[in-house]
């Protein structure tokens, strides 16, 4: 047969297997007479003798010491007349004299005449035993290890597998054999082990402790976690068999570690809890501060609701029926339709009382729903269309926390998970209230300073002037800006006081303090002012009672400037205590700082107060301020000021479009401090 024509297969089946080289099994055919017919390589190398050395040759003395000949004579008439097989262990002498223990099988075989031959197969017994004993080891190791272990053929079907792996799996070892790894292992968490082993067994390089973390038949409901190492096996030619897989389960591992990382991920969350929750007194922003603490930290989405109440009173009476609530905060982890099923920040609900916002409220419990059916969604969802959404979304566990503060409850805190597909537990409902009582602390705390301010502020309103916009020989615009809500009113003021002969009074100031008290002192100072101008003194003589007033009441100090105009004579007559500068606008001239004499803040005494005169004739303006319009914390007064003169130099129709460019520009986006501003445009007497 040509070799262009072999039979499919050939080649592989004429590669010798490793286990026939190991034992050197000898082949030796006798005739009827005992003597050497045959003689294979492996028996020359058994025995000693070559081939051309022993056929032909009476078997029993060339082999056997005399002492074993008759009985091996015996054994072999009995073979040669029953056709029986004989096997057994047999000391031989080999050619050097040593004496060697060969494991025989002899059996009887007959040619086409009908001639009886005997075929001794011959290995050498220590090889023999050392065969059986590593494979009788190797059994015992596989069967009985602790580990899992398993072979697998090249495309990955499942030749071996040990009891201890067939348990991980939950699949018996006869269900294995045969099977692909990933038709025993389904799960998606197998297919980067699946890529392992294809990889090993391209390369040959093992892979050592990888982590796999998965679910198995063997407990369908929970995440098992396994180190597994594979490496290519191979013949003693390099023809690879297949790949041995060692699995050894780390679940106990896996949970103690799972669990340390949420032991160190709730010390986080609460550090980040008192750090980031109540940075400012805005209601609405601790609120929000609150859920992006939670999420995605502890949930997947979050709400915030406080009572209605709480908000517009500080009480925290809901009256008859449903609590009516408005919603402050809401954050998902992701885009989801749930946030659609979520009460939107700004807007009032109520719940119905099954709701687990309505029975915190009642009961002043926290409330745990570790499963969700579809029943359950109608109980958390405001109703059946959210319900909709929410199980679209697939929400499966739900928390809501009472917020209480100072023993009242003010709120309710409520907590979903989706695509996180842990239940929550108590350990995260324990979380969930101590954050909760943090936030609501804070959020109590700035209900209560929006309340003073708002108290202060309506004050600070009510005691600054309703301007007309029009005065003798001047065109005024002014402006008053409050704090924003998390820094407190402030007693920044303005004033423009009529006085005879069509005189006009321009004074700014700021009484250093912020709340109440300052907007009280600010009520005094300006009633004292607008006597004061009644008695038609000089500013610097204006400041100097004003001083000593200011000396007289809290320890408070403030800062003002104080000018009269006089459009008869074109002149402005100002003095400074301890304020910034006006500004001084000409037409066709760059925008000057007013140099005005320096003096101390009222309330500090014993500096006199200088006055310095400029001319205004129409067309000129005076702008007047408080430092709220021009100091930041970031950069230096110097800068600012030059920013402002700057942006004055940007001629405006009307002092009402530059009252609203300078807010605009110049004041911080936080606006830590209140703004008085003023105006004031000289024109032609009528």
């Amino acid at each position: 047969m040509s070799p262009t024509h072999r039979p499919p297969g050939l080649d592989q089946a004429a590669q010798p297997t490793g286990l026939m080289d190991l034992l050197g099994v000898a082949a030796v055919l006798l005739d009827a007479s005992g003597r050497v017919d045959m003689w294979s390589p492996q028996a020359e190398e058994l025995f000693g003798y070559s081939g051309a050395e022993a056929v032909g040759q009476y078997a029993a003395p060339l082999l056997l010491h005399p002492e074993n000949q008759d009985a091996a004579i015996t054994l072999f008439a009995e073979v040669m007349e029953t056709g029986r097989d004989w096997a057994g262990a047999f000391p031989v002498r080999h050619k050097d004299g040593r004496t060697r223990m060969v494991e025989f099988r002899n059996m009887r075989l007959t040619d086409s005449l009908g001639d009886h031959y005997a075929l001794g197969l011959a290995a050498d017994r220590t090889i023999l035993r050392q065969v059986e004993r590593d494979l009788a080891l190797s059994t015992r190791l596989v069967t009985q290890a602790p580990i899992g272990l398993a072979v697998l053929d090249t495309e990955l079907r499942y030749l071996v597998v040990n009891p201890a792996l067939a348990s991980m799996h939950g699949v018996s070892e006869s269900e294995h054999v045969g099977r692909a790894f990933r038709e025993v292992l389904t799960g998606p968490r197998f297919v980067a082990a699946e890529a392992a082993m294809r990889q090993v067994l391209r390369t040959g390089s093992p892979v050592i402790d990888q982590h796999v973390v998965g679910r198995t038949l063997a407990d369908p409901e929970n995440d098992h976690a396994w180190a597994v190492s594979f490496y290519r096996l191979e013949d003693h030619h390099g023809q690879t068999l297949g790949i041995a897989n060692v699995v050894v389960d780390v679940t106990d591992r896996y949970r103690a570690a799972m669990q340390a990382d949420r032991a160190q991920q709730r010390l986080r969350l609460i550090a980040d809890g008192s750090a980031g929750i109540g940075t400012t007194l805005e209601v609405e922003r601790t609120a929000q501060e609150l859920a992006d603490v939670l999420v995605p930290g502890l949930a997947d989405m979050a709400a915030v609701d406080v009572l209605d109440s709480v908000l517009r009173t500080g009480r925290t009476d809901t009256g008859q029926g449903p609590a009516l609530l408005r919603a402050l905060a809401v954050k998902t982890a992701y885009p989801t339709s749930a946030s659609r099923a979520l009460i939107q920040p700004g807007h009032l609900t109520t719940y119905h009382a099954d709701h687990p916002a309505a029975r915190v409220l009642r009961t002043r419990r926290p409330l745990l729903i570790s499963h969700l059916d579809g029943q359950e969604l109608t109980l958390v969802a405001s109703d059946s269309a959210a319900a909709r959404l929410l199980a679209e979304a697939g929400v499966h566990t739900d928390m809501a926390v009472p917020l209480i503060a100072r023993g009242q409850v003010i709120g309710v805190l409520g907590l979903a998970r989706a695509r996180n597909p842990v239940a929550f537990d108590e350990d995260d409902l324990a979380l969930a209230c101590e954050l909760a009582a943090v936030a609501a602390l804070s959020i109590d705390n700035a209900v209560l300073h929006q309340h003073i301010r708002r108290a202060a502020e309506t004050l600070q309103r009510s005691l600054l002037p309703r301007l007309s916009p029009r005065h003798p020989g001047l065109e005024v615009c002014a402006r008053y800006r409050p704090a924003q809500a998390f820094s407190e009113v402030g007693g920044d003021w303005y004033d423009v006081i009529p006085l005879d002969d069509d005189r006009t009074v321009l004074t700014v100031g700021d009484v250093m303090g912020s709340g109440i008290p300052a907007a009280t002192t600010m009520g005094r100072l300006r009633t004292a002012t607008s006597t004061l101008a009644g008695l038609d003194l000089d500013p610097a003589q204006v400041l100097t009672h004003l001083d000593r007033i200011t000396q007289g009441l809290d320890p408070y100090i403030a800062t003002c400037v104080y000018a009269v105009y006089d459009p008869k004579r074109a002149r402005l007559e100002a003095a400074s205590a301890g304020h910034l500068p006006p500004v001084l606008l000409r037409p066709g001239r760059a925008p000057e700082l007013l140099d005005l004499p320096t003096a101390t803040p009222l309330g500090v005494g014993g500096v006199p107060f200088e006055a310095a005169t400029v001319t205004l004739r129409p067309g000129d303006q005076l702008v007047l301020y408080t430092d709220g319009l021009v100091e930041t914390r970031e950069d230096p007064i110097d800068a600012r000021l030059a920013r402002l003169v700057e942006l004055l130099g940007q001629q405006q129709d009307s002092t009402e479009e530059m009252c609203d460019l300078l807010l605009e520009q110049l004041r911080h986006p936080a606006a830590y401090d209140d703004v008085a501003l003023l105006i004031a445009r000289a024109q032609p007497l009528a």
